[in-house]
């Protein structure tokens, strides 16, 4: 593995679990048993090291999401490994790193707009309307109002002011409102294919 990819599932590893403030350009050196130096040479700043940590780690959660689209899975089960896939992700990641992120690193967040925007908005529609055909969801939705729907119910969830309550459950959050919107949108078929499938992968 080059160094500059060893530098990076370091450093999503110890933003994820540290948040991005908390951990230093010394700490990831130290981690890799590098010097700074060396870790100089593959990114100027810290800044460039974590616009290069976010998009490293979306283009990997893109890279898992297409693997499922292609190994024949069909729109049901995609539909919940996707979601046990995200329940993994936001479990293994510190909130305040979602914060940091947005007030501190304006350009690193304008990746995850933009991937929220080209990629999730793409793959939602593409779901819904390869689901409407199969009869697992209703006929009469519109794929792409309620494709922004989700979309819109993601980037609300990870709103600052929701990490102000100690209380917050970010996961169970998302969680629950993709349950809800799925229960919104299945046929009985639908229901009953989905509910079969997370008693698969349980």
């Amino acid at each position: 593995m080059e160094t500059r990819e060893k530098i990076l599932d370091v450093a999503i590893e110890q933003f994820s679990r540290y948040g991005v403030r908390n951990t230093t350009m010394d700490d990831i050196a130290r981690m890799m048993g590098i010097s700074k130096k060396t870790l100089y040479q593959e990114f100027k700043d810290k800044k460039e090291l974590v616009n290069a940590t976010f998009s490293a780690m979306l283009e990997r959660d893109q890279e898992k999401m297409a693997f499922l689209k292609d190994s024949g899975t069909d729109v049901i089960e995609h539909l919940v490994k996707i979601s046990k896939m995200m329940r993994e992700r936001l479990t293994n990641i510190n909130p305040l790193a979602i914060m940091e992120v947005q007030k501190y690193f304006p350009e690193a967040w304008k990746i995850f707009e933009e991937h929220k925007e080209q990629v999730i908005m793409t793959d939602f529609v593409n779901i819904l309307e390869r689901g409407k055909q199969l009869g697992y969801f209703r006929s009469e939705i519109d794929a792409h109002i309620l494709a922004r729907l989700r979309v819109n119910q993601i980037a609300s969830a990870m709103e600052p002011s929701n990490f102000n309550n100690e209380n917050y459950n970010l996961v169970e959050e998302q969680m629950q409102m993709m349950d809800h919107f799925l229960h919104g949108i299945f046929t009985e078929k639908g229901r009953e294919a989905y509910q079969e499938q997370q008693a698969k992968l349980s």
